[in-house]
């Protein structure tokens, strides 16, 4: 595939046949299993959270954990419902920022951009880090090490997505289906017990119930509902990579969202009711998930393969994000609110700009972390729930200008879906504002501002392009070309060669410095040259500091000057390596000499390479 960009204001242009590339898109299993690691993983954090919010009102608050967790798979059925309608309605991906955009103006369509942006990027930070908690929590002694742990699992999951998003689904089908099926066995197997088989694991742990109960009210509900809805995270991914699917695309993505909601539904309902059958309390130190496994398998092996399962695809859910990232940030490249570079494609369909953007973003939140994201966790599901109301909004409209056949019934669903998860990100907000949620209230009005920077900055191209008005006819002008030389070699009859081919005009020029050894070497240089005589005019450039590129840029203002209407070229020859570590052997001299001329000069710049053979 190629994407080209023949002007810097225009959008890129995809010119991929539409069959281009077709074993290198996913499949409805190959797709689960790439963009659905995130919400999976949720099971391990979501119920957990929804317990230690109603662990404040004691046992008897504990009780609602399974009505609770009915209304969020509730709310499930009608996100997975909503985007399988946004699927369908935008098989060009891009999720709510697509239907915002079409829907409900520009604006708004930035502020879903960037509530996903923010979404995917602290997806990876508290996935890869979850997963190496995980691992230092049986391996103590790897605590210290924990942030080069987080790097190295960051670069491993970069380094397989580069070679493409179904290199990356094959790879993580195995752990997927491992944790899908240990949970479902764990669930199965806990409905048939009537008590714990095992405590083991909380024994010795301190329990996290408030001496000072509080009582179950409306709030407390609200609060415990919201927590939960973490386990939400990730529904969106695959509407938002609709384009990665082979065809037809939107029904394959649709069975994947299907699929995806069927089976978190089940895991969220299954270990809801073995919280309630065996009276789980949180307690310190251990997490619901290994209390769960306890509790029906027993501490055996069957235990620490739940626990290896968890923590591999935690780690490895941040891969949703670099499924889904690349493709958002395409649709804002293509929209001219990010450069045109993210719309680029690789030869195995990778937006390979997008994951290498992403993978360092999240780098640096990994180190400033220190490899422990509790700060960012507050921020995780708000950026989501934004995203999850502006699109469920968005198809109300949709739905009411569309009019189609039973047009209400979808506008009420996906009201009812906005009406929800509006309220969730309002709750969880005000609720996590002090832990850190004020940060996305500075960051989401900077990054849609970055992106208005952006789009002003391609539209002011344009406008001096003259993009979309007929332009002047192309007409010859007198042309002159100059050449820098340092010596003469194989690479100066080259360069002259390529310039008497290109202008009317060439001229040599070298630069001398006031040292007695730089001016024997320049006169040395005139001596040869005319004995040479290449029939181009050897220009010599006294100069009193130790610099190349400034007295270039003057002698070829001096040109522009004195002949207007002349095209000036500098033609900077340069040598090709044979091997690419070979780079650092070069003087880097042709780079000093194309800044100069670039930021002082009209001349256009020619750096022209020679292959060594």
């Amino acid at each position: 595939m190629s994407v080209l960009t023949t002007e810097p204001g225009a959008a890129p242009v995809d010119e991929e046949p539409p069959d281009a590339g077709e074993r290198h898109r996913l499949t409805a299993v190959t797709g689960l299993a790439a963009l659905s690691l995130d919400a999976m993983a949720s099971v391990a954090y979501g119920p957990e959270a929804i317990v230690l919010v109603l662990a404040a009102a004691c046992g008897h608050g504990l009780g609602f954990t399974l009505p609770v967790t009915l209304a969020i798979a509730a709310l499930l059925a009608v996100l997975v419902a909503s985007y399988r309608q946004v699927i369908a309605a935008f098989p060009d991906g891009g999720g709510s920022y697509a239907v915002a955009r079409t829907h409900l103006g520009r604006r708004t369509s930035l502020v879903a951009a960037a509530s996903l942006v923010l979404d995917y990027v602290l997806n990876v930070a508290v996935a890869v880090t979850a997963g190496v908690a995980a691992l230092t929590s049986a391996f103590p002694g790897l605590y210290g090490d924990r942030l080069w742990i987080c790097l190295a699992v960051l670069v491993l999951i970069t380094g397989v997505n580069l070679r493409g998003i179904v290199d990356s689904a094959r790879a993580f089908i195995a752990p997927t289906a491992v944790f899908v099926l240990s949970m479902l066995a764990l669930i199965a197997v806990g409905l048939f017990r009537s008590a714990p088989v095992s405590t083991e694991a909380a024994q010795g742990h301190a329990s996290v119930i408030a001496d000072n109960a509080t009582t179950v009210g409306a709030l407390l509900l609200l609060k415990a509902f919201a927590s939960g809805c973490s386990a939400l995270t990730g529904v969106e991914a695959i509407a938002n990579a609709v384009p990665s699917f082979r065809t037809p695309r939107a029904r394959r993505a649709q069975h994947a969202e299907i699929a995806l909601g069927a089976v978190l539904g089940v895991m969220l309902i299954g270990l809801a009711v073995l919280i309630s059958r065996f009276h789980l309390q949180p307690v310190e130190g251990v997490t619901v998930l290994a209390q769960l496994a306890d509790a029906s398998l027993g501490h055996n092996a069957a235990f620490y393969v739940i626990q290896f399962a968890t923590m591999v695809l935690l780690a490895l859910s941040a891969n949703t994000s670099f499924g889904g990232l690349p493709v958002l940030l395409k649709l804002l490249a293509r929209d001219n609110y990010l450069p045109h570079v993210f719309a680029l494609k690789a030869d195995r369909q990778v937006h390979r700009h997008g994951v290498l953007a992403l993978a360092g973003v999240s780098a640096a939140l990994l180190v400033f972390s220190g490899g422990d994201t509790n700060t960012l966790v507050p921020l995780f599901a708000i950026g989501v729930f934004v995203g999850f109301t502006v699109a469920q909004t968005g198809m109300v409209v949709h739905w009411r200008a569309e009019r189609g056949p039973r047009w209400r019934g979808k506008a009420l669903l996906n009201g009812l879906g906005a009406f929800l998860t509006g309220i969730s990100a309002v709750v969880v907000t005000a609720t996590k504002f002090h832990d850190g949620a004020w940060l996305i209230v500075v960051a989401l009005p900077l990054l849609v501002a970055a992106f208005e920077t952006v789009h002003r900055a391609y539209t002011r191209i344009g406008e001096r392009l003259g993009l979309g008005r007929v332009p002047a006819c192309p007409h010859r002008d007198p042309s002159l070309v100059v050449v820098p030389v340092s010596s003469l070699s194989r690479l100066t009859s080259e360069a002259l060669t390529a310039a008497v081919s290109l202008g009317d005009e060439v001229r040599a020029v070298t630069v001398c410095h006031t040292d007695p050894e730089d001016r024997a070497q320049a006169e040395a240089l005139e001596r040869d040259w005319a004995l040479w005589d290449p029939g181009v005019d050897l220009v010599r450039l006294p100069c009193d500091r130790r610099t190349l590129g400034r007295p270039i840029a003057a002698y070829v203002r001096e040109i522009e000057t004195a002949r207007p209407g002349t095209r000036v070229t500098v033609l900077i020859p340069e040598v090709e390596p044979a091997r690419a570590w070979q780079r650092i052997l070069q003087n880097q001299r042709g780079a000093e000499v194309a800044h100069a001329v670039r930021r002082d000069t009209d001349a256009v710049i020619c750096r022209l390479r020679i292959r060594l053979s």
